[in-house]
């Protein structure tokens, strides 16, 4: 099983990365500088526009380190890789099914049915321990709109239904996400789902930790062999790492939605730490980022049981788990495609 690697986030907006024998350094303006060994890194991530020097790019992907570029607000700018890695005989059997719709759907399902089934579980804990604080019969009017959609899904027959009825949960799930917040409503109020650009401050914290999840799972899925932009829920588009997407569907709840409510009801970030735009969009400040990647980073490391294979792994695994999974699926050693099942 694969370990939890340590992750570097570079937050300082005129740093610029550089190698210097087998460590990455981190200077700054003033000639201050920081350096980490690469054999300590599994991934960095620049939050910065300097950007990195070409002996440091070509250094991560020879050691296969994941070296990811989002701009300052977030957004995803690019990644960073080697040599494609992997069976190519996996991936011949990925493009061959992404083709043929007998094949895909049963997968596009699994996704499907993990995501909807934890959007479910977010709601029913939120009721198990709020009982008192949230408006139970708006949540589990909710959550038996889902428990219905997951009757019906294995019905579907093309991904247009299977969008469908994703489209239906996600409406009915994000309608009732309001009531999940507890505390510091004035600041984090959620009406709806928005993004490019988030108008709300619940929305630009979603869409960051988004952002990160998607980069996780796209990481995942090419260190099993898998082309991340060849999927089977979502399908081919240029520039969209469809696969990755569909792959994070089932963990949205359990590793983003979660956190967030967690740090918006616990008060470790508050509203001072976003600013409205001009043009409506929300942007999170440089603390308030550090202090929901440190949030981020000890929730990957906290364990669970994984319901399919019986182990216990830190929440930061799941990715690769169920990237090879689904991998394991594809050669045929498995039946179908286990989706997680959050517990």
């Amino acid at each position: 099983m694969k370990h939890l690697g340590n992750v570097l986030y570079v937050t300082t907006p005129e740093a610029f990365l550089t190698l210097d024998g087998e460590n990455v350094v981190i200077k700054k303006e003033e000639g201050a500088s920081t350096r980490l060994p690469l054999h300590n890194l599994d991934h960095i991530i620049c939050f910065t526009w300097q950007g990195a020097s070409p002996a440091l790019m070509g250094a991560c992907a020879e050691r296969n380190i994941g070296l990811t570029f989002l701009t300052p607000n977030g957004r995803f700018q690019g990644r960073v890789t080697g040599r494609v890695k992997g069976n190519v005989l996996l991936r011949k059997r990925q493009f061959e099914w992404s083709e043929k719709e007998a094949q895909y759907v049963p997968i596009a399902q699994s996704f499907l049915l993990g995501k909807i089934s934890n959007c479910r579980k977010v709601l029913e804990r939120a009721i198990r321990d709020h009982a008192m604080l949230v408006d139970v019969e708006s949540l589990t009017g909710a959550s038996s709109f889902m428990k219905e959609t997951l009757k019906a899904i294995p019905q579907c027959k093309s991904t247009g239904d299977l969008m469908g009825f994703e489209g239906s949960a996600a409406k009915i799930y994000f309608g009732v996400f309001d009531h999940l917040i507890l505390h510091q409503r004035d600041d984090f109020f959620f009406k709806e789902r928005n993004r490019r650009p988030p108008l709300d401050n619940m929305n630009a914290l979603l869409s960051f930790l988004y952002t990160l999840l998607t980069n996780e799972c796209a990481s995942a899925l090419e260190t099993v062999g898998l082309d991340p932009y060849i999927g089977f829920l979502h399908r081919d588009r240029p520039g969209r790492p469809s696969l990755a997407l569909d792959l994070m569907e089932e963990l949205r709840p359990v590793l983003v939605d979660r956190l967030a409510l967690s740090l918006v009801n616990r008060k470790q970030i508050n509203g001072k730490g976003f600013t409205q735009k001009e043009s409506g969009g929300v942007l999170m400040d440089d603390d308030t980022r550090k202090a929901v990647l440190v949030a981020w980073q000890e929730r990957k490391k906290e364990e669970l049981i994984h319901p399919y294979l019986k182990e216990k792994i830190p929440f930061g695994l799941l990715p690769h788990v169920q990237a090879m999974l689904l991998a394991r699926y594809l050669r045929g050693d498995l039946d179908a495609y286990p989706p997680f099942f959050w517990n």
